[in-house]
């Protein structure tokens, strides 16, 4: 991509007499990049990789106690006391997703708040 030097504007690829020159819409500024004998092409290729999927809490972690704890009672095995942690699983303006993990059984739930 190119810029004309007078006005700032892109340049814009046009064919004109048997060459490829790039043109400014603005002011009119010409360039030539190629004749017919020699065309310039130029192939810039993007590759997209996919990026590698985020845990919130990893088996490590899970196993240091240092969460914050709350009373509340596990819909699993019956125990009163969870682990608690807060995570903006929605858009910026809405309110945080509570995540809450059982101390005993391990079983993870959640609340919207």
């Amino acid at each position: 991509m190119e810029f004309c030097p007078s006005c700032g504007s892109r340049l814009e690829p046009k064919k004109a007499e048997g060459s490829t020159v790039l043109a400014c819409p603005k002011c009119g500024y010409i360039k030539v990049v190629a004749n017919n004998r020699a065309q310039a092409k130029v192939v810039k290729v993007i590759q997209h990789t996919s990026q590698p999927f985020m845990t919130v809490i990893s088996e490590e972690e899970q196993k240091i106690k240092t969460m914050p704890t709350i009373r509340m009672k596990c819909e699993k095995c019956g125990n009163n006391l969870v682990y608690v942690w807060q995570v903006q699983t929605r858009g910026g303006d809405e309110a945080s997703t509570q995540f809450m993990r059982c101390t005993k059984c391990g079983h993870t739930f959640r609340e919207y708040t």
